[in-house]
Order: C-alpha cells, then structure tokens, then sequence
C-alpha cells in the first residue's frame, strides 16, 4: 500500500520495511561487537517499541540478555502533550547492571531523558540508549543516544509500532502524514 487512511488522516510511504530492517541489522552489528560478553538488560518502552525490539534483539543474538518492559504515554492524536505518564513501572533491580533501553523515536527528548534519569536513579552501572528513529530537528533537550537506526524529519508518522490514536502500528512499511 502506497497511500493509507487512518481515521480521518492520509498517510504514504515514507520508509519501506527493507529499509527498516537494514537500519536494524547495522544496528545490531554495532551492538553486538559493543555489548558481546557482557550482562545486559534490554529496557524496551512500549507500546511504539515492541516491533523494533522484537526484530533487534533476535538479530542481536545475545544468549546472556534480558529483556523486560516500560509502558509510558506521552502522545495525543498527532501532538505530543508534553505529559510522560507510566502506566507499568520497571520492577527489576538495575543496580550495578548494564541497561540498554529500545525507543522506538526520539523526536523532543523529553520521554527519553526522563527514562534515562530513572535508570540511573535504580542504580544501573551502564545506561545506553538505541532508537530506531531520531527526528533532530524536532528535538528540544539534550540526549545522549547510542544507536540510532534512521534519521528522519520532523513529520508525523505512523506504522511499524508507531500509531495514529491506536491504528497504524502493525504496519509493517512507516507513512508520513500527508498535509491537509
């Protein structure tokens, strides 16, 4: 599908799945040769996230990794509100760990900074941080990020765990807003 609607907005393709999964598989390389023979938990921020984790980490390969869940919300219809909200905590203990935590975008920097605080706050000994997408000229705050899979604009998009008020995210290409 070249063009899709989702509620009252149109969408077309901006990023094909080939395209994803290349970001990814270069991503993983990066990680892999980083992070081999260490302890490592994968922080995976949901619910944008769970695509881009689900295929990094069975590219990574890591036999010795954790993986554990942060539901947050931030966003309402296209704009982001501005308001992080955590719906399922972090219950595991991260003192002393190496923590790698999986955003699905980093646009404002607001969520991923926050959520980097508090890792750091439980005590982790090695915070990295790996996006599949980075929108620079959406940002607003300083962050430190490890990997990142594509740079993009500063348009919204939906598909491949990103939504539009809940629909899109099981999209397997991204689609960008098509202006009204």
């Amino acid at each position: 599908m070249k063009r899709i609607k989702l509620w009252d907005k149109e969408f077309e393709i901006s990023i094909s799945e080939g395209k994803i999964q290349q970001a990814i598989k270069r991503m993983a390389d990066q990680m892999r040769s980083e992070l081999e023979g260490k302890e490592v938990i994968f922080l995976c921020i949901l619910n944008g996230s769970f695509i881009f984790s689900a295929d990094l980490l069975k590219e990574l390969e890591l036999a010795d990794a954790e993986i554990t869940f942060l539901k947050l919300a931030s966003y309402s219809g296209t704009q982001s509100t501005g308001n992080l909200k955590e719906l399922i905590g972090l219950n595991e203990n991260l003192q002393g760990r190496n923590v790698v935590i999986l955003e699905d975008i980093v646009d404002s920097g607001f969520t991923i900074t926050d959520v980097v605080r508090q890792v750091k706050g439980k005590g982790a000994a090695d915070v990295k941080v790996a996006t599949l997408l980075f929108k620079p000229d959406a940002l607003k705050t300083e962050v430190n990020l490890n990997y990142v899979g594509l740079e993009i604009p500063n348009d919204f998009i939906v598909g491949y765990g990103l939504d539009y008020d809940g629909r899109g995210r099981n999209l397997k290409d991204i689609y960008t807003l098509v202006p009204d």
